[in-house]
């Protein structure tokens, strides 16, 4: 602490004099700032060894991941395989355009070959005929001087050669002419040179002759891929999940893997063109693979396959996690294939994909691999089974025969199993105990929660059984992409490696996202076609990638806490895909003064939206909403400060395919809690609590609600405690007495320098002093210090990325010392032991 200047002269002043008259003078001691928290560490515990593959990725084609994404194809729908059955607007010239002669997309025996069903057929007459194409985003994007390699498949009736010419509109390339001759397909390349730098060119392929000319697969790769390799990555991107150096990769999904038909691309399935990600639709030459109906309404070409993803994991020295169906869809379908003989086939399918990666390259599988250009094995592991899946009795009777199938000819592979959907609840409580019953090896839990979950939930692995199932966090991410999402996650990241025992694997989801394509948000890693940058999540992902270390090292926390706050706020009745009617709406205090009452006599004057969706309107003296189509509808009214009281209502569901939902506790800033019954296609009820865009599951049970039946609905609120009864019966109660702890902390030691690596979060506005006890340990008086901090509500874009480390050099550290640790930041602290 520094004194103003003023200070300073007239305290040396009174000295002097002081000293004159021989009087010694009293120095007065600074005053000692007390520290907000003390980190101490345990001098002779040993923690948790920390796997290497603690931290890594989940790569899902969602937002155009892989399709101008992550695969490096510029050719935005080469085989002309666009259909509408992939997306409503699609045709099979989406994103060509055809001029002087007549083209069409067909589907005839003419084809390529019976995967590659579609390709263009054009009935030239002399005049010249052109084909462009738009590519993805703004167009397609090139470097000036780099090279492009171009190839087609294509054949002509015409009786002599028909001149291709190809290039870049615009001047934007060179152009390459070469002759199509004969009448079956044949395969043609072609190298282009870029001229200018652009993100906004055109590929154009010119054809001059007479007779039908056949095309497919027109292709055009960057030379320049990520390791340089053929059908490859597109570099930056690719570059940006290397630079994490994750652990594993999962893949290739996620909704994906568990959603559509379960059978086969092939006639005797009628061709089904939403299926399920099966990985022998994705192996083999390009050209020969299947393309596909993406589950986030797209077409899925499949170049990025199988094959690319072990290459891919291996490059980057990550353990590849393929993740297969287990023939019971999830994401909203809750549909189980019941075919002996199509599980049987999944299983053996699932058997091959091992031979496939670890097979000796003469057996059938691993020749195929070998074929592809990688004789050595991959070195796979781990196989996940399924996916989120909602339905557990089905899926864990398939998970079961799956695991002995492959525990019984390659015993050394680790089945991992799911929990389902949520963090909680009905369905994951009663697979969690499937799973522990039956002494699986790890199980895959998944969710998306708001950032006070996150910093609620520090400490969920700490009352996990040591014994039983590890855990595999697949998918988990705060619902934003803001600075203080980003610490959020990094606090309940400190939880994860405190507990390295039970929870061995942990990915951020989803990896990648076009930003002119989105299904889904948030996401670790935004590009176009030509950009990209890490959001501030993967700033801190990397951070703590780069900085895992290899044992727990045994330290506590003290300082100040936070409470807990009570359940108040507006009302609030909402449907989804359902009409229902409510009346007799009253909120009691306990004892029995009213503190709000609506009958709808006089209208729903009371009434706001919140969610402006639905038709709402007062019909014979109740307040119904009769749109069955509608989801997620909203209507609040009052606003309760009492922390104490009851709120009851009558609900009747009308018609749909749900039942109804009483909310409460109804905040501005969009928090609420709600009770779902006969939500999930009526199967299941539940208490969600809704904050930062999405709502996480509190409790949930099974539940159905008849139609035309009226029911009472009570929910009384004690504070933080619930108790929800339904036409006088207890249904259920919870306790959110949770509080979201700002600042966490782990330490960890990297046993190859012995560094001691101190991991601080602090997630509020204020800076923490905090005094570090290192329990005695002889350590350099400095250490290297990264901090990641900034506005919290501040963000990385396109056009700016203001959240970035900033790594020096902290001085005076010692086994004893304290630091003040800058608000809303990360800091790892590098301490070299003697």
């Amino acid at each position: 602490m520094s004194l103003p200047r003023a200070k300073i002269g007239l305290t040396a002043a009174t000295l002097f004099v002081a000293s004159l008259a021989g009087v010694t003078p009293a120095v007065a001691t600074p005053p000692v700032v007390q520290p907000d928290y003390t980190i101490t560490v345990d001098p002779a515990a040993t923690g948790a060894a920390i796997d290497d593959s603690m931290y890594g990725v989940f790569f899902e084609d969602i937002n155009f991941a892989a399709d101008g994404g992550l695969y490096g194809e510029l050719v935005r729908n080469r085989s002309f395989e666009f259909l509408p059955a992939d997306n409503g607007s699609y045709t099979g010239l989406t994103a060509w355009t055809a001029a002087g002669a007549t083209a069409t997309a067909a589907n005839d025996d003419g084809r390529l070959n019976e995967r590659n069903r579609t390709y263009l057929k054009a009935a030239l007459a002399g005049a010249p005929f052109t084909l462009t194409n738009a590519g993805y985003n703004r167009g397609f994007a090139v470097r000036a001087g780099a090279t492009y390699d171009f190839s087609v498949w294509a054949r002509s009736d015409a009786a002599g050669p028909t001149p291709l010419t190809v290039g870049l509109d615009a001047g934007l390339s060179s152009q390459v002419t070469f002759s199509v001759q004969g009448d079956g397909w044949k395969k043609y390349t072609a190298t282009l040179t870029a001229t200018r730098t652009t993100d906004a060119g055109r590929l154009s392929v010119r054809a001059d002759g007479a007779g039908t000319l056949r095309l497919d697969e027109i292709s055009l790769f960057p030379r320049d891929t990520f390791k340089g390799r053929a059908n490859g990555l597109r570099k930056d991107l690719a570059d940006k999940v290397a630079a994490l150096h994750p652990g594993f990769v999962r893949f290739p999904g996620g909704c994906l893997v568990n959603t559509g038909s379960m059978y086969g691309y092939d006639a005797a399935s009628n061709f089904p063109r939403a299926r399920a990600y099966q990985w022998k639709d994705t192996v083999g030459p390009v050209e020969t693979r299947a393309a596909n109906a993406n589950f986030w309404g797209y077409n899925q070409s499949y170049g990025l396959g199988y094959f690319e993803y072990f290459q891919f994991s291996e490059d980057i020295g990550a353990m590849p996690l393929p993740v297969v169906p287990a023939l019971v869809t999830g994401c909203g379908q809750n549909r189980a294939t019941v075919d002996e003989a199509l599980l049987q086939r999944h299983i053996q399918d699932t058997l091959d994909l091992i031979e496939f990666a670890n097979g000796p390259a003469d057996s059938t599988w691993g020749k195929m691999r070998a074929d592809m250009g990688h004789p050595a094995p991959f070195h796979l592991s781990r196989v996940a089974v399924g996916n989120e899946e909602n339905l557990p009795n089905e899926y864990f009777a398939n998970f079961t025969r799956f695991r002995a199938a492959i525990k019984a000819k390659y015993p050394d592979i680790t089945v991992i199993s799911n929990s389902g959907p949520d963090d909680q609840g009905f369905v994951f409580d009663l697979l969690w105990r499937y799973n522990r019953e039956a002494g699986v090896d790890m199980v895959d839990e998944h969710y998306y929660n708001s950032p006070t979950w996150f910093l609620q939930n520090n400490k969920r692995y700490d009352a996990y059984d040591r014994n039983g199932p590890k855990v595999f966090l697949g998918e988990y991410a705060s619902l934003d992409n803001k600075h203080f999402n980003a610490l959020a996650e990094a606090a309940y990241m400190t939880g994860l490696e405190r507990n390295a025992d039970v929870v061995k694997m942990a990915s951020y989801a989803p990896l990648l996202a076009n930003i002119d394509h989105v299904q889904w948000r948030p996401d670790m890693i935004w590009f176009d076609n030509d950009e990209s940058w890490g959001t501030t999540s993967y700033q801190m992902q990397k951070l703590f990638m780069n900085n895992v270390g290899d044992r727990v090292v045994p330290s506590r926390t003290t300082g100040k806490l936070a409470q807990p706050r009570p359940i108040t706020g507006a009302l609030g009745l909402s449907t989804w895909a359902t009409a229902a009617t409510y009346d007799d709406v009253k909120v009691t205090a306990p004892d029995g003064t009213v503190l709000f009452s609506d009958d709808f006599s006089g209208g729903s004057g009371q009434w706001t939206p919140v969610e402006p969706r639905g038709a709402w309107s007062v019909v014979d003296g109740a307040f119904r909403q009769t749109d069955t189509a509608a989801l997620d509808t909203l209507i609040k009214a009052g606003n309760i400060t009492a922390t104490d009281y009851d709120y009851t209502l009558k609900a009747t569901k009308q018609a749909g395919a749900e039942g109804f939902l009483v909310a409460f506790g109804v905040q501005e800033s969009g928090e609420l809690y709600w009770w779902n019954l006969g939500g999930w296609n009526n199967t299941l009820g539940a208490i969600q609590k809704g904050a930062g865009g999405g709502k996480e599951m509190v409790i949930s049970k099974p539940n159905t609600i008849a139609t035309g039946v009226t029911y009472d609905v009570k929910i009384e609120v004690r504070g933080t405690s619930v108790k929800l009864y339904l036409n006088g019966e207890l249904w259920g109660g919870f306790d959110d007495d949770k509080v979201a702890e700002p600042f966490a902390q782990v330490v960890t030691q990297d046993q190859a320098t012995g560094d001691l690596i101190v991991k601080v979060v602090n997630a509020q506005d204020t800076p923490a002093v905090t005094k570090l006890d290192l329990g005695g340990r002889k350590v350099r008086t400095t250490a290297q210090m990264t901090v990641l901090s900034g506005d919290p509500g501040e963000q990385n874009t396109r056009s700016a990325e203001p959240i970035q480390p900033v790594t020096s050099t902290l001085q005076r550290v010692s086994s004893n010392f304290t630091h003040t640790f800058a608000p809303n930041s990360v800091t790892f602290i590098r301490i070299r032991t003697r």
